[in-house]
């Protein structure tokens, strides 16, 4: 896991960065999940751009290299590449996808655009070293003869290496070729995704048997040197804090506090655009159950105001992000005025990984799917540096660290919610009568959630209120009023996601109660789509 408070002088790497795996981003959607896959098996991983110097790497005193998937095709010009130096480093190598082809042309075979695509699901055929006059593959030990995998690419090898034979295939294609002598592996499919049977073991043989790698990471090795990281870089000024009670922000604030004490101050903004009474109980439990310092801010009127008239969610996005800036920038001053410790610095933000590769290409060149507020919505000119000691974390590792750290059940189990709040679950325009309806209709989802004891089971439950109006019959009379979309979804990490099969009764609870309870809504659908290819929230 990444030291993830950065350092210029930074020179050493802690003892549990040290002789972990490397992962190179060729701008793969899941380059993060290879390295969450590796930090499962308490072995640290550090994502580098692919254009990372060789002394850069070495940094790390890496025992491997993992070369990632692209949506490049290696034979184009201008495709991604890295430093050929990466094969020759002494040390072990695997390319999974884009890095199988990279590495396939990089050392003389042949790269081609697929007569047959691979997309989804295929059977991987294993096959017998012996038989071909080769040992048994390390990468391959203990898997069996065939495996289902995941396959995601429209290229293929038409031709090795010298050196390399293939240690597996499809009906389609070679999956998998290996020189032993300098031990770089390659594979065509995906083993960190779960569709992948065998897929961390197939990792965990590249760990242990080829890389020799030692399981010496762990949350609570996270928690100590990113708390001194933090430490480093505030020096002795003072911090604040972007504190909206979920889970994420939570978890960065007690590891700030835990690094620097009272020089942090907490600022909790109500922006207009939160749950119903979610100030009001947020506030609360963060000063009373947690003993942080919090400044409550109401700033609904200034939120709603820069949002009138808005209906594209790339604006409201980054018109929340910058309105964000301006709110902690005007507390920053009026603390600095009230306090003899100096200026702040650093402003402390519970940004995750899923937050980052959405919004920004970040280690390579991925694609942008849509800014979040705190990333992509930032303005230009910050007035502050930035601390984000979760920025490298999916949400299911800021939960084990909440944990480490002591922090209360109801904080851990608290569904995700958009730092844009209900902007982005309310399609349209923004009105003050629209957030109304949608936060009566979104709390009547979470009530009938927990009494059906699936709060804790689901990743998300929550409602979207639509710009669509439909014909309803209510007493006898003729209605024209409100969709709701009720989303349910279960995930590990945000990065993939499956609408939950919800029971019937369950689902006519909700339907019935938002239009019985919630005025002008008449019509209540429920959203049956995955992610991909949709994203959880709606906007």
């Amino acid at each position: 896991m990444t030291s993830v408070v950065k350092m210029q002088e930074e020179q050493r790497k802690p003892n549990s960065e040290r002789g972990g795996v490397v992962v190179l981003d060729f701008g793969g959607q899941y380059t993060q999940l290879i390295a969450r896959r590796v930090r499962e098996q308490q072995v640290f991983s550090a994502v580098l751009p692919c254009t990372s110097s060789i002394a850069d790497i070495r940094k790390y005193e890496p025992s491997g290299l993992i070369l990632s998937g692209g949506p490049s095709s290696a034979y184009d010009a201008g495709a991604p590449t890295c430093d050929h130096a990466v094969l020759a480093m002494g040390v072990p190598v695997l390319g999974i996808c884009y890095g199988m082809h990279w590495i396939t042309r990089t050392l003389g075979g042949k790269v081609e655009k697929a007569g047959r695509r691979e997309y989804g699901s295929a059977l991987l055929i294993v096959a017998n070293g012996k038989a071909h006059g080769h040992g048994e593959s390390q990468l391959f030990a203990g898997i069996p003869k065939s495996v289902r995998i995941w396959n995601s690419h429209g290229d293929h090898v038409v031709e090795l290496p010298p050196g390399f034979h293939a240690t597996g295939h499809t009906d389609n294609a070679v999956a998998a070729t290996e020189d032993p002598v300098r031990k770089i592996y390659t594979v065509e499919f995906h083993p960190e995704v779960k569709h992948t049977d065998q897929g961390t073991e197939i990792l965990r043989n590249f760990l242990f048997r080829v890389c020799k790698a030692e399981p010496k990471w762990s949350g609570a090795a996270f928690i100590e040197e990113t708390t001194e990281a933090i430490r480093k870089k505030a020096g002795t000024g003072r911090v604040i804090c972007a504190l909206s009670g979920g889970v994420d922000s939570t978890v960065a604030a007690v590891l700030v506090h835990r690094a620097i004490g009272d020089r942090l101050t907490n600022i909790f903004v109500n922006t207009g655009l939160l749950r119903k009474n979610e100030f009001e109980e947020t506030l609360e439990m963060l000063r009373k159950r947690l003993g942080l310092v919090v400044v409550g801010v109401d700033a609904t009127d200034r939120f709603l105001k820069e949002l009138e008239g808005i209906t594209d969610p790339e604006r409201k996005r980054k018109i929340i992000g910058n309105e964000f800036i301006s709110v902690f920038a005007e507390q920053a001053l009026a603390l600095q005025h009230g306090e003899a410790h100096g200026e702040i610095e650093y402003l402390v933000q519970g940004t995750l990984y899923p937050d980052v590769i959405e919004s920004v290409s970040v280690k390579g060149p991925s694609a942008t799917i849509k800014s979040h507020h705190n990333v992509g919505g930032l303005p230009e000119n910050m007035p502050f540096g930035l601390i984000e000691p979760l920025r490298d974390l999916f949400k299911d590792e800021v939960r084990r660290i909440g944990r480490e750290l002591g922090l209360p059940g109801e904080i851990l189990q608290k569904h995700p919610f958009p730092g844009p709040g209900l902007a982005v679950r309310l399609l349209g325009e923004i009105t003050r009568e629209h957030l109304v309806t949608l936060r009566e209709a979104d709390a009547v989802v979470v009530e009938e959630i927990r009494r059906a004891g699936l709060y804790e089971k689901v990743w998300q439950a929550f409602a979207v209120l639509l710009p669509v109006r439909s014909v309803g019959v209510m007493g006898d009379g003729r209605t024209y009023g409100l969709t709701v979309a009720v989303r349910v979804v279960e995930s590990d990490d945000a990065m993939t996601a499956d609408w939950v099969r919800l029971p019937g009764e369950v689902l006519e609870r909700i339907s019935t109660r938002i239009v019985n309870e919630v005025p002008g809504v008449t019509r209540v659908v429920y959203d049956i789509s995955s992610k991909p290819p949709s994203t959880i929230e709606w906007e």
